[in-house]
């Protein structure tokens, strides 16, 4: 049962509040044990509740007729009553939920009746304030106020952090977390050397001006906007939005302040005097799936792009689930299906149509992406023709003439006509966001259903109840709407924005449910810290690269990651964050990382998404192509550059990116699950990727390691560990490779083959036998768990 207690026991041992410590407070000890236990049958949908009882408002839980709670008498409610009844028709919940109260937890609510039952909102639904944490016995160990608040929380634990990490460890922490690469020796070597006392800060203000950073901050945004170079469904045609992409990585290595950020995809379109890059990146809502099957009902799926736009928005921008509240009232959220529509009504009036029967490619609206000299081309084109129509039309014969013999050939507008198309074809595009001049009529859909409007329920957009009004002068569209998102009154924005920079940096958010801060979340591991993070986003101007900097350059974020047997068993996922992160790197980071460590990577800024190494046959085995035939793997620089430029079908993920938990983006995910399964070892030992990276590795061992094992092994490790090995290390890796010498010395020809994989060049100055030891040397360090973990 995902109670509050129970996270609470993981988090942080027994809740002060199961001791009587403390006061009951409603958000935090309450709040969650209805919602978890009581608001199926008596929350927020009313379709689904019973006994005409409701828990989840002030105003039915203390009802003054037929009472199920009588204030300050916990004896005398029949709320307890029933809790702790063992009749089992009288008992509640009842047994057929399979849900049932600790005692812990009924404590606590006659505890709460005990004091008054005062009653309160639901923590993320208030504004966030900027307290400072109580008292902290240690002055000397915070930098800065996020050591503050960690420090407090774990005073109060009993508990101290753990010391600093060693600077190689924290080059490499760091580096990896900003830029999603490793460092160089070079900057390694660099670091160590620096003695100042603002050696670190400089290196991540160096992290934070790196090309490299956009494209790392960048990733995590497109699992959530859905990105992907195919349309999806069964054609999943391809398509173009790359251009969005490339938008994105710009936004964040330019620090656009988050609130414009937010504004430009949500509206970009809608503002005074658009420019063409705030077109382009509307584009975050129409990465949403298009539908191109025949026999398709145009406005079914037109009203599920509508409802995917809500879906998306409210989760990435406000960490809300509404599509819960799509076919009836929310179940949880005080968010009934009425208000789920009226939001709809900010989506309901794009530009598009639900079905574009096999239609490849982008589909309206769209924007051109005038290369240099397309546009004067087209103009040109177009000047052409208007004179061929002019020359055509005065060479109409004469009806009252002979008729004469058409000429059969193309004529010269025909030619100009067709020429422009083709060129037409040439000119990039990329799909973005427009709304009719004439907004459509929104009704409440019922049962969610596209041809069940009611038709006596007219909307307006407008935004939850729950939540502060939009302005009474404010537009009521999506411009209206990204305003609202980011006012400084607005409680969840902020809040989710730093939450993320924090899963970011730590694996887990302060709120482990970053998808859900609704009445469903996890309640915050640190509230206080996370309120006082959100106020100070907004103070800062949004400044994103300015709160990935406090945060990184904290006592907490710098802690080792190394944790005591005592500290696991009380702490084993690090909420109270004792000690430093520690958890594998995303699919992108895996790749880039032993590329990188190769000497394979290219570092190009954007482009066209590109096609690297595949399993011969895959797209045709799993979709049969999927409208675009068999891949075609690309060659030379292409197949080496960043794992989030590699092209996404959404039907066929490329299983690099799959098998170490990649979404599909078919929809919108900000959160990544972190699996541990033998199939990843066996593609870093065996895909073609990690066997030449190995390679490659083993190239560099023998030609820049020095002349013996040991030296050609601590050099590996410095370039792909960032320190070196320890003797026993070298023990086992130097009989490892003698092993491996030999056989490869008694078999030449699996010798041969294990160093041909890959396109890259082998070295032909060097014995295959030898190549190839080593490169099973290199093989085995790149599946070392550091290398694949950030700590």
């Amino acid at each position: 049962m995902a109670t509050f207690f129970l996270i609470a026991s993981c988090v942080a041992g027994i809740h002060p509040n199961a001791r009587g410590e403390n006061p009951v407070v409603f958000s935090r000890d309450i709040l969650p044990i209805l919602s978890e236990n009581c608001f199926q049958c008596h929350g927020p949908d009313h379709k689904s509740r019973e006994a005409d009882l409701r828990l989840d408002t002030q105003e039915g839980a203390l009802r003054k007729v037929d009472p199920v709670i009588v204030a300050g008498q916990s004896g005398q409610s029949e709320l307890i009553e029933r809790i702790i009844s063992q009749d089992v028709d009288e008992v509640m919940p009842p047994p057929k939920s399979g849900k049932k109260l600790t005692q812990s937890q009924i404590d606590l609510l006659k505890r709460w009746i005990d004091q008054g039952a005062p009653w309160g909102k639901h923590w993320a639904f208030e504004s966030p304030k900027a307290a400072l944490p109580e008292t902290i016995r240690d002055q000397s160990w915070p930098r800065n106020p996020i050591d503050q608040f960690i420090l407090a929380r774990l005073e109060s634990e009993n508990l101290g952090p753990s010391p600093e990490a060693s600077k190689a460890t924290l080059i490499r922490r760091v580096t990896l977390d900003l830029t999603g690469l490793p460092p160089t020796t070079a900057e390694v070597d660099a670091f160590l050397a620096d003695p100042s006392p603002g050696a670190y800060e400089a290196l991540v203000d160096r992290l934070l001006a790196s090309p490299a950073y956009g494209e790392r901050m960048a990733t995590d945004w497109l699992d959530g906007a859905r990105y992907a170079d195919t349309n999806g469904y069964q054609n999943d045609f391809a398509r173009t939005m790359w251009p969005w992409r490339d938008w994105l990585i710009h936004a964040f290595n330019d620090n656009q302040p988050f609130d414009q950020f937010v504004i430009d995809q949500i509206a970009g379109d809608l503002r005074p005097g658009a420019t063409l890059a705030q077109k382009v990146a509307t584009g975050f809502n129409r990465n949403n799936r298009t539908v191109t099957e025949a026999g398709s009902i145009d406005e079914e799926w037109r009203v599920e792009n509508a409802v995917d736009r809500v879906e998306t928005t409210s989760m990435v921008f406000m960490g809300l689930t509404l599509g819960c509240a799509r076919c009836h009232d929310h179940k949880y959220d005080p968010i009934s299906q009425r208000e789920f529509y009226q939001f709809y009504g900010f989506f309901n009036s794009v530009n598009e149509k639900g079905v574009y029967t096999e239609t490849r490619g982008n589909v309206p609206p769209l924007v051109r992406l005038y290369r240099p000299g397309e546009e004067e081309r087209l103009k040109q084109l177009d000047d052409a023709i208007a004179r061929a129509e002019q020359e055509e039309k005065a060479q109409k014969p004469d009806p009252a003439k002979p008729k004469q013999e058409k000429d059969k050939g193309e004529t010269p507008l025909q030619k100009l006509r067709k020429e422009k198309a083709e060129f037409e074809k040439q000119i990039l595009s990329t799909m973005v966001m427009e709304d009719l001049s004439t907004p459509r009529e929104t009704f409440l859909l019922k049962r969610g259903r596209y041809e069940m409007p009611d038709q006596s329920q007219k909307l307006e957009p407008v935004v939850p109840a729950c939540l502060p009004p939009m302005p009474a002068d404010g537009p009521r569209n999506r411009l209206g709407l990204a305003r609202w998102l980011v006012a400084p009154e607005n409680p969840l924005t902020s809040r989710v924005a730093v939450n993320r920079f924090w899963q970011h940096h730590f694996g887990v958010g302060l709120v482990k449910t970053a998808e859900n801060f609704g009445i469903q979340s996890e309640l915050p591991s640190h509230p206080a810290l996370l309120d006082w993070l959100a106020v100070e986003f907004i103070r800062s101007g949004w400044n994103t690269k300015a709160m990935h900097r406090l945060i990184v350059t904290s006592q907490t974020y710098r802690q080792s990651s190394t944790a005591s047997p005592a500290l696991l068993q009380r702490d084993p996922e690090n909420r109270l964050l004792a000690r430093g992160p520690h958890f594998r790197l995303n699919a992108e980071v895996v790749r880039d990382n032993a590329l990188a460590i190769a000497g394979l990577l290219v570092q190009k800024l954007g482009g066209p998404s590109i096609r690297p190494y595949q399993p011969e046959g895959l797209w045709e085995e799993l979709a049969g192509g999927a409208g675009e035939g068999p891949y075609v793997q690309d060659k030379g620089a292409s197949l080496y550059r960043r794992g989030l430029y590699i092209y996404r079908k959404r039907t066929v993920p490329h299983p690099i990116m799959a098998t170490f938990d990649a979404p599909s983006r078919e929809i919108c995910q900000v959160k990544r699950p972190r699996t541990n399964t033998p199939l990843q070892a066996l593609e870093l030992l065996n895909d073609v990727t990690y066997v030449e990276a190995a390679r490659q590795f083993a190239q560099l061992m023998i030609d820049q390691g020095g002349p013996s094992p040991e030296t050609r092994i601590t050099y590996a490790y410095r370039r792909a560990l960032a320190r070196t090995p320890t003797a026993h290390e070298l023990e086992i890796l130097g009989k490892s490779l003698e092993r491996y010498r030999q056989n490869y010395q008694s078999d030449p020809e699996a010798a041969r083959k294990l160093i041909q994989h890959g396109e890259s060049r082998v070295e032909a100055n060097l014995d295959p036998a030898e190549l190839a030891a080593y490169t099973a040397v290199a093989g085995v360090i790149l599946n070392l768990d550091e290398t694949v973990t950030l700590e």
